[in-house]
């Protein structure tokens, strides 16, 4: 896993996974290959042939020709496989079979909600069903783009708004492209990495809706350039650098996109802000936050790791990113925290990723306190997933965590402290020190004020968190 790094609403946290991209090829068995389309019954083949009774493509009950024309012209395709294909479950019962006859007419229905066009839809696999008798149809509606490249806490903390997406655009098919696929949650049907052949596709591609909720010129570049009838947020002006879409929204839209671009321009006016980045980002597209909470996917598997079943596990994430060392916490606090935490019973675990390797293995010697290494992020979601606490900066640890529904003691000191939700469940801390470097990278006053945030009020507010005296 890839330390954190902040960005987008200047909090979010960098992570990687590695994790097959959704939109991937898929194999489709020896011989079922046509001008490269793949997904067919493994066995199947389809082989042009001329005055062959086959089986016959049809699009919405239309003979397919050759050309990828619906019509009855252009060649024929034959349709071989076993005399017998197995099926699901789901249709002809256990252990049973669907007869699959030659010469049958094969139904295609690309306005489904569900069909993919070049791998098996879900239904499919998971039914064995044909589009002709599939009880899973619906009629895809229209296409939504969302844009939200990075960075990784901010592509999490993006997800609450997909529930109010969902609940007015029911039958859209929202495609989601991103600088870190593997965090958005599979509930999102059509997930891209940032790839030529994935912008390639999405500059042929026509949507009725391109929500962009970053500034950078990349992502107004594409929001810009995509083919659609109406964009929301954030767009590219004529000079080549951001703007906030102001035309063919409401005023009230129009007003939240400016204001959150005003933001990004100057510190003065993010720092008067009083709005979470929820709050933010549903204003921009009409909605009205009211607690959605964000979706983090929990992995299948996760390991044994071995943690106490008797009492509180706290979670240390002691890293905060390699570039932003003005968030890091002194060692001797982590420190200090685990060895106070670790008397009062709890048991203590150390989070991190390969950049905080050295640094978690000297403090569990030190402390006393477990650290079982750092992991891909499927397995570090199930770590954290076993945490009752989790004690860190702001990094996407710590969106993670409100995704898994956990306590969470926050470590503050360069952000606007309005624009983190948490649900309720954490305590936001900051240095008695006022921090005179919003938004800096790195430290550039003579005294560091992260030194001045006790371990003592730490545990202070993990005490709280659990209802412990």
């Amino acid at each position: 896993m890839r330390p954190a790094a902040g960005g987008g609403n200047r909090a979010g946290g960098q992570a990687a996974r590695p994790g097959a991209d959704p939109q991937g090829p898929r194999p489709g068995g020896p011989g079922a290959e046509l001008r490269g389309h793949r997904g067919l019954h493994p066995s199947a083949e389809l082989r042009p042939r001329q005055g062959v009774s086959g089986h016959r493509l049809l699009l919405h009950g239309q003979p397919f020709s050759g050309d990828g024309e619906s019509g009855t012209g252009g060649k024929r395709f034959e349709h071989r496989q076993p005399e017998r294909a197995a099926f699901g479950a789901g249709i002809a019962g256990p252990g049973k079979t669907q007869e699959h006859r030659q010469g049958e007419e094969v139904i295609v229905r690309p306005e489904c909600l569900h069909f993919r066009g070049h791998v098996p839809c879900a239904p499919h696999k998971d039914l064995g069903v044909h589009c002709a008798d599939c009880p899973e149809f619906r009629e895809r509606a229209g296409r939504i783009l969302l844009i939200k490249l990075g960075a990784a806490g901010d592509v999490i903390r993006t997800t609450p708004l997909l529930e109010p997406l969902r609940r007015q655009y029911p039958d859209h098919a929202i495609t989601w492209v991103t600088d870190f696929p593997e965090l958005v949650p599979q509930e999102v049907g059509d997930i891209l990495g940032v790839t030529p052949a994935n912008l390639l596709w999405l500059r042929r591609t026509r949507f009725d809706l391109v929500i962009n909720l970053d500034k950078d010129r990349e992502a107004c570049a594409l929001a810009a350039e995509v083919q659609t009838r109406r964009r929301i947020g954030f767009t590219l002006g004529q000079d080549g650098l951001c703007r906030p879409v102001t035309e063919g929204v409401t005023p009230e839209m129009a007003a939240a996109a400016r204001e959150k671009f005003l933001t990004g321009l100057f510190d003065d006016v993010n720092q008067a802000c009083t709005l979470s980045y929820p709050q933010e980002i549903f204003a921009i597209c009409g909605y009205r936050f009211e607690g959605q909470e964000y979706v983090v996917d929990r992995p299948a598997r996760v390991p044994a790791f071995g943690l106490a079943k008797d009492r509180p596990v706290i979670g240390l994430n002691t890293g905060a990113g390699g570039r932003w060392t003005s968030r890091l916490w002194p060692e001797a606090h982590w420190q200090e925290l685990a060895e106070a935490l670790r008397d009062q019973g709890y048991e203590v675990v150390l989070l991190g990723g390969p950049a905080e390797d050295e640094r978690n293995q000297r403090l569990a010697h030190q402390a006393q306190v477990k650290y079982l290494g750092h992991f891909d992020l499927p397995t570090f979601v199930g770590l954290m997933d076993q945490c009752d606490v989790i004690v860190t900066a702001v990094t996407m640890a710590m969106h993670l965590a409100l995704g898994l529904g956990k306590k969470l003691v926050l470590f503050n000191n360069i952000f606007n402290p309005h624009e983190f939700e948490l649900y309720g469940r954490g305590v936001l801390l900051q240095p008695e020190q006022k921090c005179g470097c919003f938004f800096a990278p790195r430290c550039r006053q003579e005294n560091f004020c992260m030194e001045t945030l006790r371990p003592k009020a730490a545990l202070q507010a993990v005490q709280e968190l659990l209802g412990r005296p």
